[in-house]
């Protein structure tokens, strides 16, 4: 597999304090109720015994064949791995009918983004994790990310890992793409595809505009939508896409797309001339979260399997899978010594100067998200 890399020894934890420091995303749409739990708070209590079957919703592309099973023979634990996030909203609206009712759907752990790990939390639908359960966690988590303003004491979340979200490009169908505004351009009708996800696509249209995204109004996220809606209606932009936008640059159906960094480097297995792309103006950083549900069947697991995966020596072989930004101390220094490819990689280790222009995800302006929140589902929804 070819894998992209940089050409700078990384000094990348600005980069993720940043991130860690500006995640300050409040849960949207007041039309969405919670369960009978809203507003209390449990603790997923450790027994010491772990065991038995851990059910996880996960990402697409975001773990090597190996760690699952090594995992199932060290813990003794059988792990139902099921790669069903396509999107944000689609695992919460697929979840949610469970959740409410504080239930699981037989999931110990689900792996959200920081908006919704925020969001669930908020209306109940998750619980606080056992601290001296997490040992490896609380001992190899980058410092950079223990203190996110979406959950300052990682009371609930515990990082999966962070990236990037600019431009994936079949470089050879579209050899001049630098900007997020090449995507309006006339030559590639039709080859464009977006996220569904609002706080990813539209900061990225926004800054295309010379809008920070942190400093938007309501009208500049409206304007931006509008923007998006009216490509869509003439056939400029295919598509809004999940994860799945993956399949279109596969199949070539589409050569330029905004998406996340680490796919890039997977779909290059089958076509070495895809490639991430950093944006002219910039890209946005984010972090998904292992987050354990209420009504969680297997904590016990749930915790082995974090603690697992923060193991320096696991997880520098997750992110050599996966090439997205690690969130455990000691992996660089694993890829110096065995794959100096890798710890000069952008993609895993980015530098200030590789992130300069990139800005954290961010919520519309409170008293406007739920306008934002309805005009965007209608574009997504075709309305």
């Amino acid at each position: 597999m070819t894998r992209r890399s940089g050409t700078r020894r990384a000094k990348w934890l600005t980069a993720l304090l940043a991130l860690g420091a500006a995640m300050a995303l409040a849960a949207c749409g007041s039309d969405l109720g919670g369960g009978a739990n809203e507003g209390e708070v449990t603790t997923a209590e450790a027994t010491g015994t772990v065991g038995g079957e851990l059910v996880i919703s996960q990402w697409p592309f975001y773990i090597d064949r190996k760690t699952v099973p090594e995992f199932e023979d060290e813990a003794g634990v059988k792990v139902d791995y099921i790669e069903d996030v396509n999107d944000n909203n689609e695992i919460f609206a697929k979840l949610r009918p469970d959740l409410q009712n504080g239930e699981s759907a037989d999931r110990s752990i689900i792996v959200v983004s920081d908006w919704m790990a925020k969001k669930m939390y908020d209306l109940g639908y998750l619980q606080d994790l056992d601290k001296d359960a997490i040992g490896e966690v609380n001992e190899n988590m980058l410092d950079s990310l223990k203190s996110p303003s979406i959950d300052p004491d990682r009371s609930y979340t515990v990082p999966w890992q962070s990236g990037l979200t600019g431009l994936v490009v079949n470089t050879k169908e579209a050899p001049d793409v630098t900007s997020i505004n090449d995507i309006f351009d006339p030559q590639y009708k039709g080859k464009v595809t977006v996220l569904t996800e609002l706080r990813d696509t539209v900061p990225l249209i926004m800054k295309a505009d010379g809008v920070d995204p942190q400093d938007a109004t309501t009208q500049d996220w409206l304007d931006a939508i509008d923007k998006l809606d009216e490509a869509v209606k003439s056939g400029q932009i295919r598509k809004l896409t999940g994860n799945d936008y993956t399949d279109d640059l596969a199949r070539g159906d589409a050569v330029v797309t905004i998406g996340w960094s680490g796919d890039a480097i997977q779909l290059q297995a089958d076509n070495p001339d895809i490639n991430f792309v950093m944006p002219d103006e910039g890209c946005i950083l984010w972090s998904d979260n292992m987050v354990v549900p209420v009504g969680a069947p297997n904590p016990d697991a749930a915790y082995a399997f974090m603690n697992y995966v923060y193991d320096p020596a696991n997880q520098a072989q997750i992110a050599a899978y996966n090439n997205y930004i690690t969130p455990v101390k000691g992996v660089q220094e694993i890829f110096q010594a065995d794959e100096p490819e890798l710890a000069k990689s952008e993609l895993i280790f980015p530098t200030d100067e590789y992130t300069g222009n990139c800005s954290t995800q961010t919520d519309p302006p409170a008293d406007g998200e739920q306008e934002v929140e309805e005009r965007w589902q209608q574009l997504i929804s075709g309305g």
